[in-house]
């Protein structure tokens, strides 16, 4: 047996360990999180909230997305969008909806300060002028069924949380998008590990941008989202920012009761990710040639062996294969994304890798990133650290 035989063979084997390993994990641990339409919606006293959005030119989908807001079955809410320097007809919808509803507060920003995230600078002045014992931070791209915010303030305070973040449904459209948003989806767990969040010996923190329910006072008391007003993955970083702090944070699974858009197109989704993705690595360019590096080795290398190797190298890449198109087949069903998706995993893994290498390489070959209009320097960016 040669000495790259050997290699490839303990390659193949420490890979297939380790996938199991992390799959029996994640599956276990999933089991463990609660889904939000098995939660009760909340009988006798309700607490206020105020539900806060973002909005800058999002004249598609805002109109949709608000009323949905408006139509919770919760005595006691108030609605407030900021229209974050909207150059589309997103603030002339906005003010038509609040004509007509009481509920209904916008804020107009005209000018972004420095120092600060446009999206994130509106949240924080969206809770400034809010009311609410609780506040919910959501996209103003996502649809809410009437029942959920009842569910998850009873959610809430049935654990005495400080913290609840809600995944939404994620609809894409496309073989390729969807095989994309399977493979970020298992990544996500594996990297977050959601079940964790409400382990409070855990340092794993959990964040979504479609729904994070906070309690105002500890929100306050923590600074608002001054501690984050650089960071791109705001969503995550707020969940880091109260579990670090040592609040009582949970997670649960929205599935059919919010829904989001999340790409329209798959250059939406490539220009979207190659924002984020060097943000979510904390700008650490190891960090993101390590996930290039297991992406390939998990999802690219094992199929491709199938073809390049033999012997006992090809029947254990060949188990790898075959356990990583079974996990994939399995999340695929929760997610309610074509199980025929998988057999684009190889494909969609390394554009996943050339979205983060693209991310790394851009930011620092720019020295900042272009988000929403406005230009943020790198130097500013990582500077912001949590």
């Amino acid at each position: 047996m040669s000495v790259l035989h050997t290699a490839l063979l303990v390659l193949a084997i420490g890979t297939l360990v380790l996938y199991a390993l992390s799959a029996a994990a994640m599956y276990f641990g999933n089991r463990r999180i609660t889904v939000l339409s098995d939660v009760p919606p909340l009988s006798g006293a309700a607490p206020a909230v105020s539900l806060i959005a973002a909005a800058r030119n999002e004249e598609s989908g805002i109109e949709r997305a608000v009323r949905s807001l408006l139509r919770q079955n919760y005595p006691n809410y108030e609605v407030i969008v900021v229209n974050d320097r909207s150059t589309d007809a997103t603030g002339e919808i906005l003010e038509r909806l609040a004509r007509d509803e009481k509920r209904l507060r916008v804020v107009t920003v005209s000018e972004l300060p420095p120092g600060w995230l446009g999206k994130n600078h509106a949240l924080h002045l969206g809770a400034a002028q809010a009311s609410g014992e609780f506040l919910v931070f959501t996209d103003a791209d996502v649809v809410m069924e009437p029942s959920v915010l009842s569910r998850a303030v009873n959610y809430t305070l049935q654990r005495a949380l400080d913290h609840l973040a809600v995944s939404p449904h994620a609809e894409m459209r496309g073989y390729l998008l969807n095989a994309l948003l399977g493979m970020f989806t298992l990544s996500f767990n594996w990297f977050v590990q959601p079940w964790k969040a409400r382990d409070p010996k855990s340092s794993k923190h959990i964040g979504i941008g479609a729904f994070n329910l906070v309690r105002a006072s500890v929100y306050r008391a923590l600074g608002g989202h001054e501690p984050i007003r650089m960071r791109p993955d705001d969503d995550l970083k707020l969940g880091k920012l109260f579990k670090s702090r040592g609040y009582r944070q949970d997670f649960v699974v929205g599935a059919s009761l919010i829904s989001v858009e999340w790409y329209s197109s798959l250059g939406a989704m490539i220009g979207g990710l190659t924002k984020n993705m060097f943000a979510g690595v904390d700008y650490r360019v190891s960090t993101a040639l390590g996930s290039v590096a297991a992406l390939f080795l998990i999802y690219v290398w094992p199929f491709f062996a199938l073809f390049v190797t033999g012997g006992s190298v090809r029947v254990v890449n060949a188990l790898v294969a075959l356990t990583v198109l079974a996990v994939f087949a399995v999340a695929a069903g929760s997610m309610d994304i074509p199980r025929a998706c998988a057999l684009a995993l190889p494909l969609a893994a390394l554009l996943f890798a050339w979205i983060i290498i693209r991310s790394t390489t851009l930011t620092i070959w720019n020295g900042g990133i272009e988000w929403r209009g406005t230009r943020y320097p790198l130097k500013e960016l990582r500077a912001n650290k949590l």
